[in-house]
Order: structure tokens, then C-alpha cells, then sequence
């Protein structure tokens, strides 16, 4: 059976992916090809190159993305992601689709066009950074010709690559549509705008997957909160366990 893993964006509460991936691989669980987009395709790319989920928890952690973005002063965002591709780029020097051991799919969304867009192949740091560029708070990526921004925008799920692909698909989905608390700021009230402008969407494509992980109590956690890795690594680890103890295919 060819297993495909799609991961979802949802800032930090993306570092639950990892534990996700981790519960996967103790039950002998590893996708064929893996669909990303924004924080998935960060950490789905490391994954697909071969690193572990705990040296990926750790590279994360070790490496502080939060002092690798830097202020973006009289541009189009108020940050900029060129210091992170200098941190993705050290820990894949080859900066190439074609160096991971497993396949990669990174959706990415062109500003202009107003359509989703794939990269597969060439080069590999860019696309992800585009992937990842939240509107408003990150300048956009200029890439083979286009103007490039979250690919959570259009499809937060990017489960359509896959379902020619595999046989069995399994979605990671980590940005919850409820919230405990109301959001604290500004950078916080657009991220909301956004994940409710995606609501509709994303909930067609969680019945496209054959096996859904949401862990639900991401809701407790912002999509700021680097500070809180270990705890949302864990999180997502502990779910994914108690789930596959449910699912016939994997009990």
C-alpha cells in the first residue's frame, strides 16, 4: 500500500507535525510522498530528506527560527524569511527536491494569479519559504517569475497532489477552527481572518483522507508559540498514538 502524508500550515502548532511523525514511524508508518504546505512544508522537507522528528524538534530549537526572521522596514510585510533560507540551506547544503530520500509537494500561492502552485522539483529552500510567507507579516517570495505567499491562502490541506499518487492518505491537520481565548493582537487577528477565510475548504478535504489527525487541544496554543516546541511536539505524539489504536489498518 502507497502511503501519502499531507501536513497542513498552522505556524508553531506546526512543530505537532513532528510528533505526528514520530508516532508514524514507531508503527512502521512511512509515507511514500508527502504534500506540505507552509509550516508543513518546513518540517515535511527535513523529514523527506532523512532527519529524524526529535533532530528536527531539535534543529528548531537549537536554531531559534524566531531570531532568523528579521523586520522589514518600508517593504511589503513587515518581516523578512531571508535569514531562514540560510538556516534551511545548512541543514540541506544540496538545496535540491531531488537530494530528499522521499518525494515532496510544496503548495505555495501566486499573489497575482490567485492560484495554487506546486514545486516538486529544482530548487527546494525558496518554494518552502514561499509556502510559508503569512500575507502581511512576510514580505513574498519572488520565484521563477511570480510573487509567492503562504500556500495556506488557497488550500491549507494540499491533499490533490497526492490522490493520483497512493492509495492511502493520511492528513495532518494542525490549525483547529476554534479558539479558548480571543486573539491577543494584531498579528493574531489576521492570522484568525485568514484560518476562518480557509475554514470552508479545508474542512472538503479532511473527507478526502483516509485517516485525519487533528489533535484538538492545539486550540491552547497560539501560531506564535516557538517557545512552546517541546510541548507541542509531545502533544501531537501522544494523539497520534491514541489514534492509531482505533484505525484497523494500523492496530
Amino acid at each position: 500500500m502507497k502511503i501519502g502524508l499531507v501536513l497542513s500550515g498552522g505556524g508553531a502548532r506546526g512543530l505537532s507535525h513532528l510528533g505526528v511523525a514520530k508516532a508514524l514511524a514507531e508503527r512502521g508508518i512511512q509515507p511514500d510522498i508527502i504534500s506540505g504546505t507552509s509550516a508543513g512544508a518546513i518540517a515535511g522537507g527535513l523529514l523527506a530528506y532523512g532527519y529524524t522528528p526529535d533532530e528536527i524538534l531539535e534543529i528548531i530549537i537549537e536554531t531559534n527560527f524566531i531570531r532568523s526572521v528579521r523586520p522589514s522596514f518600508g517593504g511589503t510585510g513587515l518581516f523578512r524569511l531571508d535569514r531562514l533560507e540560510e538556516v534551511y540551506r545548512k541543514y540541506i547544503p544540496e538545496n535540491t527536491f531531488e537530494s530528499l530520500k522521499t518525494p515532496l509537494i510544496v503548495s505555495a500561492t501566486d499573489l497575482y494569479a490567485g492560484e495554487t502552485v506546486c514545486f516538486s522539483q529544482g530548487e527546494l529552500a525558496r518554494p518552502i519559504l514561499a509556502s510559508s510567507c503569512l500575507p502581511g507579516l512576510f514580505e513574498p517570495i519572488f520565484f521563477q517569475k511570480r510573487y509567492l505567499v503562504d500556500g495556506g491562502v488557497l488550500n491549507n490541506m494540499p491533499v490533490e497532489p497526492l490522490e493520483k499518487e497512493v492509495d492511502y492518505i493520511i492528513g495532518v491537520h494542525c490549525n483547529p477552527f476554534k479558539l479558548k481565548t480571543p486573539p491577543k493582537n494584531t498579528r493574531e487577528i489576521v492570522a484568525r481572518s485568514l484560518i476562518l477565510a480557509m475554514h470552508a475548504k479545508t474542512r472538503e478535504r479532511f473527507d478526502r483522507c483516509h485517516l485525519l489527525i487533528e489533535p484538538p487541544e492545539l486550540c491552547d496554543y497560539s501560531l506564535y508559540d516557538l517557545r512552546k516546541a517541546r510541548e507541542l511536539f509531545v502533544l501531537g505524539y501522544r494523539y497520534t498514538r491514541q489514534i492509531l489504536q482505533e484505525v484497523p489498518e494500523f492496530a
